[in-house]
């Protein structure tokens, strides 16, 4: 996307250059409900080291209308590739820039939404990574903080929320003026604001003299589901925990929480204006897992006041310092504060976050976690599993490695000596080592600069009375895969060791042994001895980042077993491990299909039933035998209409499995009993066919032909709502004709007409497992329009189409072969063909995994 890159260096140059003092920041909002463009008056005070040097500023913008420069204006025409140059500085500066700016409709910049309830319009920023410039002037990079105070004009009766507290409007008639008080000193990316007929709820954080004014704030047609209680406790109970384990106080004036329509992320981390996306706010029933995520989203968004707002990374390749340790914040605080509904967070963490890390570290675009970021375009990528989650994995290994209480008395120095400033790894390394008196710079090196994930695995010697006569821990170190920088490497690994015994029908643990690992092998002769366990669990706890694999022994009582562990954590640690096996071609998707239908009866965390429901659909999807692959479906959807009607009435289990067999139902009964719910001709006890389910099952009724265009419209009229628009266009592009995939890929391919989240919907939509043959004939339309689109399109809504339209379902060598011609002659830019080698790595994986299923089919 040209004109909008800003490179490592010319950041490294600017910054050497110039000291940002503060931003006057005047908007013009009061046409917000026409749309079109605002104006966007930008007064920005700051030092050069070097009178007399060049430089520029930052803007995205349809025109600019005045630029002056210490008193002397400049021609606007020099606005340019999304740059306004700035010749000849002086020691002091000041610079006023004027301009129009845009509306988005893509969730980036000034986002604008009108709500069909109401017919209202809605207005929100998001601005991470570079996209405040398209709301106002700026230096956009994280080095160059800056007070911020901003001036909003906006139609009267509107609420107005930035950073700063929310100041009464003055003015009368059709327009009231909103003058926020100047921010401390931050980056740009953190700046926010909110506009709209928004209505909030209001409370208050207090301890001791500390008096922090929180808000939770949505759209006046989704005020009936805010269980702001809920929200402001998750919220308090941070507060908490984070001010006790950091040792510092809140430090912004008030702390907003805004929930907002079109949402690209799950959340931002503006600072003391937070905004979330407002799916957060449940229509309908919900299992206890999506609290649990909301739950982990607050904390995290919070976590981010202190890291990342407070004290900031200098440039993009310490995002990670960013997000994993935000990841790891949320979760060791809902596993230890007083009163957490989710004292089992760490199980959802190795269940979902480490499965996300494991398989972004598997391919192709692999990277330590300190990422080399050479540009805007590098980082707009890197918002992927090792950032956050491998991240917080190692942040995990990291304070099994030097203790809790010395982890966190490195922080607090970290938070002292550097609040609102910015920083580099080494900063908090350096806090880290004085107070756990350990030398880190090998465990960086090893850690956080290289790439890739190792393997543990049991060897297990017995003698002849059954004793363990010898026990080693071997680590391996796979080749990173081909394309992938870099050399694997074996780490130093801190682990537990965790010992089963089967009493009554239940895996219990007996024993624990926790040793450090280095090298290939590390023999345990504390277990040499012994009688040998019903199984041997490395990796209990979950203290590292490492792929497990179980003992021969082992696994045989896992399969019959796996549901039989009392806690729920190595349950979760099992069902990771089968299912990284059936990703890697160790286990066949038969053979997970077969230990998914024997263990998830008894499993009782319903985060982890819906992760490897998702995963066994997945499996049969794309790692199963194609000739075999309908029998395994239609096994699995028996199974879910079985556990569908034994489930109990009303629980969460019950409505995870009923959406579960809405992803597969395929026989004329099944089919029925989705109909039969929807227009209340059946029913099972205790499910409540509300509004979002009523949209899953109308989904794949529309997917399989049973729904009509009639059904959409009817439903919609039930549901015309932002949401219920969305759930009509997936159920339109789901539908299995060769009109209906053509409608939905011109509206998304040849126009760019729709928003963020209609776009998403459609190709959610076009995307159907059962239709390959269907599909096929837009494989080499993909190939034919994506480069166009990644030099047309916003990066969000490009990345939307790269990925979401890659012709994924097309498991042949003639996809690699076509991906791997478009690669050799497209000569595409960094950012996009690593979503494309992304993209491809999955087809060569699938392969992989089909011929394994295949060869299982013959035992």
């Amino acid at each position: 996307m040209p004109g909008t890159n800003l490179t490592r260096e010319e950041a490294r140059t600017r910054a050497d250059l110039i000291r940002v003092d503060a931003y006057d920041i005047e908007l013009d909002l009061g046409s917000a409900r026409e749309g079109g463009t605002f104006r966007s008056t930008t007064v920005v005070r700051f030092t050069a080291t070097t009178p007399g040097a060049d430089s520029f500023i930052d803007l995205v913008a349809p025109s600019v209308e005045e630029i002056t420069l210490n008193g002397t204006p400049l021609d606007p025409a020099s606005f340019a590739d999304s740059r306004i140059p700035l010749p000849g500085l002086a020691a002091e500066n000041e610079l006023r820039v004027v301009a129009n700016c845009a509306y988005s409709n893509t969730g980036e910049g000034l986002h604008r939404f009108v709500d069909p309830v109401d017919n209202e319009t809605y207005l929100y920023t998001q601005f991470e990574v570079p996209d405040a410039r398209r709301v106002f002037a700026n230096f956009e990079q994280p080095d160059l903080k800056a007070t911020f105070a901003f001036t909003v004009t906006a139609p009267t009766g509107w609420v107005v929320v930035s950073n700063s507290p929310t100041p009464e409007p003055v003015g009368e008639g059709a327009t009231q003026v909103w003058k926020f008080e100047p921010t401390g000193r931050i980056s740009s990316y953190i700046t926010a604001l909110v506009a709209g007929p928004y209505v909030g709820v209001f409370d208050a954080y207090e301890k001791g003299e500390q008096r922090v004014p929180l808000g939770v704030y949505c759209r006046p047609s989704m005020r009936e589901y805010l269980d702001a209680e809920a929200i402001f406790a998750v919220t308090k109970q941070g507060f908490d925990y984070f001010q006790e384990k950091f040792d510092y106080p809140y430090p912004f004036a008030k702390y907003d929480q805004l929930f907002v329509p079109e949402f690209n992320a799950g959340a931002m981390e503006n600072a003391g204006a937070v905004t979330l996306r407002d799916q957060y706010v449940f229509r309908s029933k919900v299992t206890d897992a999506a609290y649990e995520a909301r739950a982990a989203t607050i904390l995290h968004e919070l976590a981010h006041m202190w890291f990342g707002d407070l004290v900031t990374m200098e440039w993009w390749n310490d995002l990670w310092l960013n997000e994993s340790f935000a990841t790891f914040a949320e979760a060791v605080c809902q596993a230890e504060a007083p009163g957490s509904k989710w004292p089992h967070s760490w199980t959802t963490f190795a269940n979902q976050m480490k499965t996300w890390a494991y398989r972004q570290d598997q391919l192709p675009s692999t990277h330590p976690i300190m990422a080399d970021i050479n540009d805007l375009e590098d980082v707009q990528v890197n918002f992927d599993g090792i950032t956050y989650a491998k991240g917080a994995s190692v942040l995990k290994q990291l304070v099994a490695y030097v203790g809790q209480d010395a982890f966190f008395q490195g922080v607090q120095a970290y938070f002292k000596r550097h609040a609102w400033g910015n920083t580099r790894l080494s900063d908090l390394l350096g806090a880290l080592e004085e107070a756990s008196g350990r030398d880190l710079k090998a465990w960086s090196k090893a850690w956080l600069e290289t790439a890739g994930i190792n393997v543990l695995r049991p060897s297990v010697v017995l003698n002849t009375d059954g004793e363990i006569e010898s026990f080693t821990v071997l680590q391996e170190a796979p080749a990173l895969p081909a394309g992938a920088k870099g050399e694997a490497v074996l780490r130093p690994h801190r682990i537990a060791i965790g010992l089963y015994e089967l009493v009554d029908g239940s895996l219990v643990r007996t024993d624990r042994i926790e040793l450090d690992l280095d090298g290939a092998r590390t023999e345990v002769p504390e277990l040499v001895g012994r009688h040998r366990p019903a199984v041997v669990l490395l990796n209990d706890d979950d203290l590292t980042y490492a792929k497990i694999r179980l003992d021969e022994d082992s696994l045989a009582v896992v399969t019959e077993n796996l549901g039989g562990f009392t806690d729920s954590l190595p349950r979760a640690l099992c069902w990771a491990s089968a299912w990284d096996m059936t990703r890697d071609g160790e286990l066949a998707a038969r053979d997970y299909l077969s230990l998914a239908l024997s263990g998830i009866g008894r499993e009782t965390d319903i985060g982890v039933v819906q992760s490897v429901q998702r995963q066994v659909k997945l499996a049969l999807d794309a790692y199963a035998d194609p000739d075999w692959r309908e029998q395994g479906l239609a096994r699995w959807a028996a199974a879910a209409e079985e556990h569908l009607r034994a489930a109990e009435p009303g629980s969460d289990h019950q409505l995870a499995w009923a959406r579960t067999l809405a992803a597969v139902a395929r026989t004329d009964g099944q089919l029925d009993l989705l109909a039969g719910l929807l227009d209340g001709s059946m029913e099972i006890k205790g499910l409540a066919v509300d509004t979002e389910l009523r949209w899953t099952l109308l989904t794949r009724l529309s997917a399989t032909g049973r729904a009509d265009e009639a059904a959409v419209v009817a439903e919609l009229e039930r549901d015309n709502t932002a949401a219920g628009q969305e759930h009509a266009a997936t159920c339109r592009a789901s539908r299995p004709t060769a009109e209906a995939k053509a409608q939905a890929w011109a509206s998304v391919v040849e126009s760019d007409k729709l928003t963020n989240y209609v776009q998403e919907a459609v190709i959610a939509g076009f995307q159907q497992s059962d239709q390959r043959e269907l599909l096929a004939p837009y494989a080499e339309k993909y190939f034919a329009a994506v480069k166009g689109i990644w030099e047309t399109r916003s990066h969000e809504i490009s990345q939307q189409i790269i990925v979401g339209l890659y012709p994924a379902l097309q498991v042949s060598q003639a996809t690699l072969d076509a991906t791997d011609a478009w690669l050799a002659s497209a000569e595409p830019a960094p950012a996009l063909r690593r979503q494309v080698v992304e993209a491809r790595a999955g087809i060569e994986r699938a392969l992989k995994a089909q011929a394994v299923d295949k060869a299982a089919g013959g035992r």
